[in-house]
Protein backbone atom coordinates (compact mmCIF):
# COMPACT_ATOMS: atom_id res chain seq x y z
CA UNK A 1 0.00 0.00 0.00
CA UNK A 2 0.89 3.46 -0.67
CA UNK A 3 0.14 5.59 2.99
CA UNK A 4 0.02 9.36 3.59
CA UNK A 5 0.31 10.00 7.22
CA UNK A 6 -0.27 13.56 8.31
CA UNK A 7 0.76 14.81 11.52
CA UNK A 8 1.21 18.31 12.97
CA UNK A 9 3.87 16.61 15.45
CA UNK A 10 6.68 14.81 13.88
CA UNK A 11 10.56 14.46 15.15
CA UNK A 12 12.64 16.02 15.76
CA UNK A 13 9.78 17.06 17.96
CA UNK A 14 9.69 14.90 21.12
CA UNK A 15 6.06 13.51 22.02
CA UNK A 16 4.25 10.13 22.44
CA UNK A 17 2.28 11.12 19.27
CA UNK A 18 6.03 11.46 17.14
CA UNK A 19 7.06 8.22 18.46
CA UNK A 20 4.05 5.77 17.77
CA UNK A 21 4.20 7.42 13.83
CA UNK A 22 7.94 6.56 13.53
CA UNK A 23 7.21 3.06 15.02
CA UNK A 24 4.41 2.63 12.79
CA UNK A 25 6.36 3.89 9.61
CA UNK A 26 9.11 1.47 10.22
CA UNK A 27 6.92 -1.54 10.58
CA UNK A 28 4.88 -1.00 7.79
CA UNK A 29 8.03 -0.03 6.11
CA UNK A 30 9.60 -3.68 6.93
CA UNK A 31 6.09 -5.17 5.80
CA UNK A 32 6.68 -3.35 2.08
CA UNK A 33 4.61 -0.51 2.16
CA UNK A 34 5.28 2.41 1.19
CA UNK A 35 4.42 5.61 4.00
CA UNK A 36 5.13 9.37 3.01
CA UNK A 37 5.01 11.53 6.41
CA UNK A 38 3.54 15.11 5.52
CA UNK A 39 4.19 17.09 8.78
CA UNK A 40 5.28 20.67 9.58
CA UNK A 41 8.28 22.68 9.06
CA UNK A 42 10.45 22.87 11.91
CA UNK A 43 13.29 25.52 13.23
CA UNK A 44 15.29 22.42 14.03
CA UNK A 45 15.67 20.96 10.58
CA UNK A 46 17.44 23.33 7.84
CA UNK A 47 15.55 23.85 4.94
CA UNK A 48 18.29 21.97 3.14
CA UNK A 49 18.22 18.56 5.17
CA UNK A 50 17.01 15.95 3.06
CA UNK A 51 14.37 13.63 4.40
CA UNK A 52 13.24 11.10 2.32
CA UNK A 53 9.56 10.45 2.43
CA UNK A 54 9.12 13.36 4.40
CA UNK A 55 7.08 16.29 3.22
CA UNK A 56 6.97 19.81 5.36
CA UNK A 57 4.32 22.26 5.22
CA UNK A 58 5.11 25.83 6.23
CA UNK A 59 4.22 26.23 9.93
CA UNK A 60 3.88 28.77 12.43
CA UNK A 61 4.13 27.93 16.46
CA UNK A 62 0.29 26.53 18.07
CA UNK A 63 -1.03 29.29 20.15
CA UNK A 64 -0.83 28.03 24.03
CA UNK A 65 1.82 25.10 22.68
CA UNK A 66 4.47 26.92 21.35
CA UNK A 67 6.78 24.06 21.09
CA UNK A 68 4.16 22.39 18.71
CA UNK A 69 3.03 24.00 15.38
CA UNK A 70 0.43 24.37 13.34
CA UNK A 71 0.74 24.44 8.86
CA UNK A 72 -0.60 27.73 7.30
CA UNK A 73 -0.40 26.79 3.65
CA UNK A 74 0.45 24.07 1.74
CA UNK A 75 -2.57 21.90 1.17
CA UNK A 76 -3.39 22.37 -2.93
CA UNK A 77 0.79 21.31 -2.94
CA UNK A 78 0.20 18.29 -0.93
CA UNK A 79 -2.99 16.78 -3.25
CA UNK A 80 -0.22 17.31 -6.03
CA UNK A 81 2.22 15.44 -3.87
CA UNK A 82 -0.21 13.14 -3.05
CA UNK A 83 -1.53 11.96 -6.61
CA UNK A 84 1.91 12.01 -8.06
CA UNK A 85 2.77 9.15 -4.99
CA UNK A 86 -0.15 7.40 -5.97
CA UNK A 87 -1.82 7.43 -2.11
CA UNK A 88 -4.07 4.45 -1.55
CA UNK A 89 -5.06 5.94 1.94
CA UNK A 90 -4.54 9.00 4.33
CA UNK A 91 -3.68 8.60 7.95
CA UNK A 92 -4.33 11.78 10.07
CA UNK A 93 -2.95 11.91 13.50
CA UNK A 94 -4.21 15.16 14.22
CA UNK A 95 -7.43 17.16 14.55
CA UNK A 96 -5.52 20.44 13.12
CA UNK A 97 -4.35 21.84 10.69
CA UNK A 98 -2.43 18.56 9.09
CA UNK A 99 -5.54 16.53 9.72
CA UNK A 100 -7.62 18.99 7.75
CA UNK A 101 -5.58 18.87 4.89
CA UNK A 102 -5.29 15.33 5.21
CA UNK A 103 -9.14 15.40 5.11
CA UNK A 104 -9.26 17.54 1.59
CA UNK A 105 -6.17 15.11 -0.16
CA UNK A 106 -8.12 12.21 0.48
CA UNK A 107 -11.74 13.84 -0.36
CA UNK A 108 -9.51 15.10 -3.67
CA UNK A 109 -8.24 11.98 -4.59
CA UNK A 110 -11.68 10.34 -3.85
CA UNK A 111 -9.55 7.75 -1.55
CA UNK A 112 -10.45 6.38 2.51
CA UNK A 113 -9.40 8.51 5.23
CA UNK A 114 -8.53 7.43 8.53
CA UNK A 115 -7.56 8.70 12.32
CA UNK A 116 -6.02 8.37 14.73
CA UNK A 117 -7.53 10.19 18.25
CA UNK A 118 -4.07 10.30 20.40
CA UNK A 119 -5.51 12.99 22.94
CA UNK A 120 -8.52 13.34 25.45
CA UNK A 121 -8.37 17.03 25.28
CA UNK A 122 -10.62 17.61 27.31
CA UNK A 123 -8.26 17.26 30.09
CA UNK A 124 -6.31 20.38 28.44
CA UNK A 125 -9.11 22.98 28.25
CA UNK A 126 -7.15 24.93 30.82
CA UNK A 127 -4.18 25.79 28.41
CA UNK A 128 -6.84 28.11 26.73
CA UNK A 129 -7.95 31.32 28.62
CA UNK A 130 -7.47 28.98 31.98
CA UNK A 131 -10.53 26.81 30.63
CA UNK A 132 -12.74 29.77 30.06
CA UNK A 133 -13.40 29.84 26.30
CA UNK A 134 -13.62 26.07 25.60
CA UNK A 135 -15.77 23.10 27.37
CA UNK A 136 -16.44 19.65 26.97
CA UNK A 137 -19.06 20.16 24.55
CA UNK A 138 -17.06 21.83 22.59
CA UNK A 139 -14.52 19.25 22.09
CA UNK A 140 -17.17 16.71 21.24
CA UNK A 141 -18.87 18.84 18.21
CA UNK A 142 -15.04 19.19 17.22
CA UNK A 143 -14.58 15.28 17.23
CA UNK A 144 -17.71 14.99 15.64
CA UNK A 145 -16.82 17.33 13.08
CA UNK A 146 -13.65 16.14 12.23
CA UNK A 147 -14.48 12.50 12.43
CA UNK A 148 -17.26 13.11 9.75
CA UNK A 149 -16.33 10.61 6.92
CA UNK A 150 -13.75 8.66 8.41
CA UNK A 151 -13.74 5.27 7.17
CA UNK A 152 -12.52 4.00 10.50
CA UNK A 153 -11.00 5.16 13.89
CA UNK A 154 -8.21 3.84 15.93
CA UNK A 155 -8.64 4.26 19.81
CA UNK A 156 -5.17 3.47 21.76
CA UNK A 157 -7.12 2.18 24.52
CA UNK A 158 -10.47 1.47 25.99
CA UNK A 159 -10.60 4.87 28.02
CA UNK A 160 -10.67 6.82 24.35
CA UNK A 161 -13.00 4.41 23.02
CA UNK A 162 -15.42 4.81 25.83
CA UNK A 163 -14.97 9.19 25.31
CA UNK A 164 -15.65 8.83 21.42
CA UNK A 165 -18.82 6.39 21.94
CA UNK A 166 -19.70 9.03 24.14
CA UNK A 167 -19.63 11.79 21.30
CA UNK A 168 -21.59 9.47 19.82
CA UNK A 169 -18.82 8.96 16.77
CA UNK A 170 -20.64 6.63 13.79
CA UNK A 171 -17.55 5.86 12.32
CA UNK A 172 -16.36 2.42 13.16
CA UNK A 173 -14.06 2.52 15.98
CA UNK A 174 -10.95 0.16 16.61
CA UNK A 175 -9.04 -0.43 19.79
CA UNK A 176 -5.41 -0.67 18.78
CA UNK A 177 -2.50 0.19 21.52
CA UNK A 178 0.23 1.54 19.99
CA UNK A 179 2.95 -0.57 19.54
CA UNK A 180 6.73 -0.03 20.54
CA UNK A 181 9.95 -1.15 19.09
CA UNK A 182 10.79 -3.47 22.01
CA UNK A 183 14.91 -4.14 20.51
CA UNK A 184 15.36 -1.14 21.43
CA UNK A 185 14.78 -1.60 24.85
CA UNK A 186 15.25 -5.31 25.82
CA UNK A 187 19.14 -5.55 24.64
CA UNK A 188 21.36 -5.20 27.34
CA UNK A 189 22.50 -1.94 28.32
CA UNK A 190 25.67 -0.38 29.69
CA UNK A 191 24.33 2.21 32.30
CA UNK A 192 27.52 3.08 34.46
CA UNK A 193 28.78 6.27 31.52
CA UNK A 194 25.41 7.75 32.32
CA UNK A 195 25.50 7.42 36.14
CA UNK A 196 28.70 8.77 35.74
CA UNK A 197 27.60 11.51 33.54
CA UNK A 198 24.67 12.51 36.14
CA UNK A 199 27.03 12.19 38.96
CA UNK A 200 24.75 9.67 40.69
CA UNK A 201 26.90 6.39 42.15
CA UNK A 202 25.99 2.73 41.26
CA UNK A 203 24.68 1.69 44.26
CA UNK A 204 22.51 5.07 44.75
CA UNK A 205 18.23 4.33 44.17
CA UNK A 206 17.48 5.88 40.80
CA UNK A 207 13.83 6.83 40.08
CA UNK A 208 12.86 8.05 36.74
CA UNK A 209 10.35 10.28 35.20
CA UNK A 210 10.27 10.99 31.78
CA UNK A 211 7.30 13.33 29.79
CA UNK A 212 6.83 16.77 28.59
CA UNK A 213 7.19 18.90 31.47
CA UNK A 214 3.92 20.46 31.83
CA UNK A 215 0.63 20.83 33.75
CA UNK A 216 -1.09 18.18 33.20
CA UNK A 217 1.91 15.52 33.38
CA UNK A 218 1.56 16.73 37.31
CA UNK A 219 5.20 16.12 38.24
CA UNK A 220 4.82 18.75 40.80
CA UNK A 221 2.75 15.76 42.78
CA UNK A 222 6.40 13.61 42.93
CA UNK A 223 8.09 16.76 43.70
CA UNK A 224 6.00 17.07 46.78
CA UNK A 225 6.24 13.64 48.06
CA UNK A 226 10.13 13.62 47.87
CA UNK A 227 10.76 15.05 51.62
CA UNK A 228 8.46 11.84 52.62
CA UNK A 229 10.62 9.69 50.55
CA UNK A 230 13.83 11.21 51.45
CA UNK A 231 13.10 10.36 54.97
CA UNK A 232 12.92 6.57 53.84
CA UNK A 233 16.62 7.17 52.57
CA UNK A 234 18.05 10.30 52.15
CA UNK A 235 20.27 9.03 48.90
CA UNK A 236 17.33 8.67 46.47
CA UNK A 237 17.61 10.47 43.37
CA UNK A 238 15.05 11.28 41.14
CA UNK A 239 15.87 12.00 37.51
CA UNK A 240 13.21 14.32 35.57
CA UNK A 241 13.94 13.54 31.53
CA UNK A 242 11.93 15.94 28.91
CA UNK A 243 11.35 19.97 28.75
CA UNK A 244 8.37 21.62 28.15
CA UNK A 245 6.30 25.32 29.43
CA UNK A 246 6.79 24.47 33.47
CA UNK A 247 10.64 23.69 33.44
CA UNK A 248 11.61 26.54 35.25
CA UNK A 249 8.90 26.66 37.51
CA UNK A 250 9.24 22.40 38.51
CA UNK A 251 13.08 23.57 39.04
CA UNK A 252 12.38 26.64 41.07
CA UNK A 253 9.63 24.41 43.12
CA UNK A 254 12.14 21.44 43.47
CA UNK A 255 14.77 24.68 45.20
CA UNK A 256 12.05 25.90 47.37
CA UNK A 257 11.28 22.27 48.96
CA UNK A 258 14.69 21.95 49.68
CA UNK A 259 15.22 18.76 47.26
CA UNK A 260 17.29 20.26 44.68
CA UNK A 261 20.25 17.96 45.36
CA UNK A 262 18.02 15.19 44.92
CA UNK A 263 16.38 15.72 41.76
CA UNK A 264 18.12 16.19 37.90
CA UNK A 265 16.49 17.79 35.33
CA UNK A 266 17.97 16.74 31.88
CA UNK A 267 16.08 18.83 29.58
CA UNK A 268 15.56 17.19 26.78
CA UNK A 269 17.17 13.86 25.59
CA UNK A 270 16.83 12.66 21.90
CA UNK A 271 14.30 9.33 21.73
CA UNK A 272 16.95 7.43 19.98
CA UNK A 273 19.04 7.86 23.42
CA UNK A 274 16.23 7.19 25.91
CA UNK A 275 16.73 3.31 26.45
CA UNK A 276 20.19 3.52 28.63
CA UNK A 277 17.34 6.22 31.57
CA UNK A 278 15.32 3.63 31.75
CA UNK A 279 17.69 0.94 32.31
CA UNK A 280 19.51 2.78 34.86
CA UNK A 281 16.10 3.14 36.82
CA UNK A 282 15.41 1.47 39.98
CA UNK A 283 11.54 2.57 39.18
CA UNK A 284 9.75 4.78 36.67
CA UNK A 285 7.36 6.66 37.99
CA UNK A 286 4.10 9.02 36.94
CA UNK A 287 1.63 10.91 38.82
CA UNK A 288 -0.32 11.93 35.20
CA UNK A 289 -3.70 11.27 34.86
CA UNK A 290 -4.11 11.89 31.29
CA UNK A 291 -2.51 9.05 29.78
CA UNK A 292 -4.41 7.89 26.78
CA UNK A 293 -1.77 5.48 25.76
CA UNK A 294 1.23 5.77 27.97
CA UNK A 295 4.24 5.34 25.37
CA UNK A 296 6.94 6.06 28.16
CA UNK A 297 5.17 3.11 30.48
CA UNK A 298 5.51 0.44 27.65
CA UNK A 299 8.98 1.44 27.00
CA UNK A 300 9.76 1.39 30.92
CA UNK A 301 8.23 -2.20 31.44
CA UNK A 302 10.02 -3.31 27.87
CA UNK A 303 13.62 -2.01 29.55
CA UNK A 304 12.38 -4.36 32.59
CA UNK A 305 11.55 -1.58 35.17
CA UNK A 306 8.97 -1.49 37.12
CA UNK A 307 6.30 1.27 37.01
CA UNK A 308 4.16 3.11 39.82
CA UNK A 309 1.51 5.47 37.94
CA UNK A 310 -1.63 6.84 38.62
CA UNK A 311 -4.68 4.57 38.52
CA UNK A 312 -6.79 5.60 35.15
CA UNK A 313 -8.75 2.75 32.68
CA UNK A 314 -5.50 2.66 30.68
CA UNK A 315 -3.23 1.42 33.52
CA UNK A 316 -5.63 -0.21 35.59
CA UNK A 317 -5.76 -2.93 32.19
CA UNK A 318 -2.12 -3.12 31.68
CA UNK A 319 -1.12 -3.24 35.48
CA UNK A 320 -2.62 -6.80 36.22
CA UNK A 321 0.18 -8.01 38.01
CA UNK A 322 2.75 -6.35 40.45
CA UNK A 323 5.31 -8.22 38.39
CA UNK A 324 5.09 -5.32 36.12
CA UNK A 325 4.12 -1.85 38.02
CA UNK A 326 1.13 -0.88 39.96
CA UNK A 327 -1.13 1.97 40.52
CA UNK A 328 -2.38 4.70 42.88
CA UNK A 329 -5.36 6.49 43.30
CA UNK A 330 -4.25 9.16 45.84
CA UNK A 331 -0.79 10.65 46.42
CA UNK A 332 -0.63 9.19 50.05
CA UNK A 333 -0.72 5.83 48.53
CA UNK A 334 2.42 7.50 46.04
CA UNK A 335 5.37 7.03 48.99
CA UNK A 336 4.23 3.50 50.29
CA UNK A 337 4.26 1.59 46.83
CA UNK A 338 7.91 3.16 46.05
CA UNK A 339 8.73 1.98 49.17
CA UNK A 340 7.51 -1.41 48.28
CA UNK A 341 9.15 -1.83 45.18
CA UNK A 342 12.61 -0.62 46.53
CA UNK A 343 12.48 -2.37 50.29
CA UNK A 344 11.96 -5.53 47.96
CA UNK A 345 13.60 -5.83 44.47
CA UNK A 346 13.18 -8.93 43.47
CA UNK A 347 9.95 -10.49 44.85
CA UNK A 348 7.63 -9.47 41.99
CA UNK A 349 10.01 -11.27 38.99
CA UNK A 350 7.27 -13.33 37.55
CA UNK A 351 8.74 -12.84 33.54
CA UNK A 352 5.79 -14.98 32.08
CA UNK A 353 3.59 -11.64 32.89
CA UNK A 354 5.68 -9.36 31.38
CA UNK A 355 6.68 -11.14 28.19
CA UNK A 356 2.71 -11.55 28.03
CA UNK A 357 2.43 -7.30 28.06
CA UNK A 358 5.41 -6.65 25.66
CA UNK A 359 4.14 -9.27 22.83
CA UNK A 360 0.52 -7.41 22.91
CA UNK A 361 2.40 -4.02 22.53
CA UNK A 362 5.38 -4.77 19.84
CA UNK A 363 5.72 -3.32 17.03
CA UNK A 364 5.29 -6.13 14.68
CA UNK A 365 1.73 -7.11 16.50
CA UNK A 366 0.53 -3.07 16.19
CA UNK A 367 1.84 -2.77 12.51
CA UNK A 368 -0.49 -6.15 11.70
CA UNK A 369 -3.35 -4.45 13.48
CA UNK A 370 -3.44 -1.06 11.49
CA UNK A 371 -2.71 -3.16 8.44
CA UNK A 372 -6.15 -5.33 8.90
CA UNK A 373 -7.67 -2.30 10.09
CA UNK A 374 -6.79 0.15 6.71
CA UNK A 375 -8.09 -3.04 4.51
CA UNK A 376 -11.62 -2.69 6.65
CA UNK A 377 -11.71 0.73 6.28
CA UNK A 378 -10.91 0.43 2.60
CA UNK A 379 -13.61 -1.65 2.50
CA UNK A 380 -16.01 0.41 4.70
CA UNK A 381 -15.05 3.53 1.88
CA UNK A 382 -16.48 1.50 -0.96
CA UNK A 383 -19.75 0.45 0.83
CA UNK A 384 -20.68 4.07 1.87
CA UNK A 385 -19.85 5.40 -1.70
CA UNK A 386 -22.07 2.76 -2.94
CA UNK A 387 -24.77 3.78 -0.46
CA UNK A 388 -24.40 7.09 -1.35
CA UNK A 389 -24.97 6.50 -5.17
CA UNK A 390 -27.65 5.15 -7.05
CA UNK A 391 -26.53 1.62 -7.77
CA UNK A 392 -27.55 -1.34 -5.43
CA UNK A 393 -24.61 -2.03 -2.76
CA UNK A 394 -26.01 -5.40 -2.30
CA UNK A 395 -25.24 -6.24 -5.99
CA UNK A 396 -21.73 -6.16 -5.49
CA UNK A 397 -19.50 -8.12 -3.25
CA UNK A 398 -16.38 -7.21 -1.14
CA UNK A 399 -14.03 -7.76 -3.76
Amino acid sequence: MNIGIFTDTYFPQVSGVATSIQTLKNDLERKGNSVYIFTTTDPNVSKDTIEPNIFRLGSVPFISFTDRRIAIRGMFHAVELAKELKLDIIHTQTEFSLGMIGKFVAKQLKIPFVHTYHTMYEDYLHYVLNGHLLKPYHVKQMSRMFLKNASGVVAPSKQVKSTLDRYKIKSPISIIPTGVDLSEYTKPVNTMHLREKLGISSDTPVILMLSRIALEKKIDHMLRSMPELLKYDPDIMLVIVGNGPDFDELVKMSEDLGISDNVIFTGEVDHDSISPYYHMADLFVSSSDTESQGLTYIEAIASGVKIVVRSAPYTDQLLSDPSVGVTFNQDSQLVPRIIAYLDHPNSFDDREARQKILYNISSDGFGNAILDFYHKAEDYFVREELSDSSINPEEYSND
